[in-house]
């Protein structure tokens, strides 16, 4: 599987559990996959600063994408302050 399929597969993933997501006032945004298949995502609007966005990170969003891509490493969420545009 190549990196593209690997972004098309997170992003159905993703898709899978947005719904959830912006019922409770939040969304995520897929910001990079690493060559090491690392997900990293940034959590936004309630989710942001929700309390339990930690256990929706690993138990919901980790474990959907980890679903279609099993070698997956992990999925980290980033603050806006550490993404990086160069």
């Amino acid at each position: 599987m190549n990196k593209k399929e690997i972004i098309e597969k997170v992003n159905v993933a993703l898709e899978q559990i947005r719904p959830f997501l912006i019922d409770d006032g939040g969304d995520i945004e897929l910001i990079e996959v690493t060559d090491d298949l690392t997900v990293k995502v940034k959590l936004l609007g309630a989710c942001k600063s929700c309390s339990m966005s930690a256990m929706t990170l690993k138990g919901g969003v980790e474990e959907s994408i980890k679903k279609v891509i099993p070698e997956l490493k992990a999925v980290i969420a980033i603050e806006d302050e550490t993404v990086n545009c160069h």
